[in-house]
C-alpha cells in the first residue's frame, strides 16, 4: 500500500512539473489581445479590434496570421496577411527568421524580442527594420495563450 501511495505521489509530481513547464513554454497558439508601437518620440496602439491575430509556435518555427472579421466582404476594410519561418530562444531573446510572409520585401528579416510568459499571457518587445522599407521601431505585443 505504502509503494502504491509513493507511485502516486511520484505520477503527481511529475505531472505537475511537466503541467507548469508547458504552462511556462511559449510554444502554442496564442491570439493577439494588444500592440503598441514606437517611432521616434512617439507611442501610439496599433491593435485593430476589427481583425483576429493569432501566433502559432512549435518547437522550431512560428506562423502568424491575421484577418479582419468581416470575411474580406467589406473591401473598405479588408484585411489578411500572414508570415512565418524558424525562431530561436536563448532565456528571454526570441528572435524570428521571417522566411515567409505576403509582403516579400520583409522577408528574409531578423527579428529580435524579448519575451515573457505570465500565466497565459505572452508579451513580447523588441525593434522591426526592415531598411529598404524605410522602417525602425519598436513593438510591444501582448498575446493570450488560445485554449
Amino acid at each position: 500500500m505504502k509503494k502504491a501511495i509513493s507511485i502516486l505521489v511520484l505520477i503527481i509530481m511529475i505531472t505537475a512539473c511537466n503541467s507548469e513547464k508547458k504552462q511556462n513554454s511559449i510554444e502554442g497558439t496564442w491570439r493577439l489581445i494588444s500592440a503598441e508601437t514606437t517611432e521616434k518620440d512617439s507611442t501610439f496602439s496599433t491593435f485593430n479590434a476589427n481583425t483576429k491575430m493569432i501566433k502559432i509556435i512549435n518547437d522550431s518555427h512560428f506562423a502568424f496570421l491575421n484577418h479582419d472579421l468581416k470575411n474580406g466582404k467589406d473591401s473598405a476594410t479588408a484585411v489578411y496577411f500572414a508570415g512565418g519561418g524558424k525562431y530561436t530562444l536563448k532565456d528571454s531573446i526570441y528572435t524570428e527568421n521571417l522566411e515567409y510572409f505576403n509582403n516579400r520585401d520583409w522577408e528574409n528579416g531578423k527579428f529580435e524580442f524579448v519575451v515573457k510568459v505570465q500565466n497565459d499571457t505572452l508579451i513580447q518587445k523588441g525593434v522591426e527594420k526592415v531598411e529598404k522599407l524605410g522602417i525602425n521601431r519598436i513593438i510591444t505585443e501582448k498575446y493570450i495563450r488560445e485554449k
